[in-house]
């Protein structure tokens, strides 16, 4: 497991968060459509926002090998052992041929569609909360699967 590569994809979600939520893209509907105001936001305890944030990403970054490196599936596919010979075998013929980031990406675009999306959407529905809430924060959470994926993925 590349421990690099999952502290640079969990980091990744914070260098989008600053894009993503600044007031020139999406900052100014999140803000409006969630209710917070510019002093609420200074008020927060930012140690454990930033903390639990991070925490959280490295969460979503950690399980992101076993769904964007195929690999990882032959290898659990043998009950965890690397040197099954069939396992050797197969990864001499097919190692490295899904290893880009365009292809972590895509998996992490299907992660984001398939599961952030309806998990925010759910509690936001139930949280009386606008269409625009939703799709600021779900597309916020896609985007940032598709750069984690794309990144683990690529990084052998």
């Amino acid at each position: 497991m590349n421990f690099l590569a999952i502290l640079v994809a969990a980091l990744s979600t914070f260098a989008l968060g600053a894009i993503w939520y600044n007031p020139k893209v999406f900052g100014t509907i999140w803000m409006k459509e969630s209710g917070i105001t510019e002093e609420q936001a200074k008020k927060g305890n930012m140690i454990k926002i930033f903390g639990f944030a991070f925490l959280f990403a490295f969460l979503i970054a950690f399980l992101m090998p076993t769904i964007v490196i195929h690999e990882t599936g032959v290898i659990q596919a043998a009950g965890g052992n690397e040197n099954d010979p069939l396992v050797i075998e197969f990864l001499k013929t097919h190692a490295g041929k899904f290893r880009s980031f365009k292809h972590g990406v895509l998996h992490g675009t299907i992660l984001g569609i398939f599961i952030a999306l309806p998990i925010l959407g759910t509690n936001a529905l139930f949280e009386q909360r606008s269409w625009k809430y939703i799709f600021v924060n779900a597309g916020y959470w896609i985007v940032s699967l598709a750069i984690m994926g794309g990144i683990i993925c690529a990084w052998k």
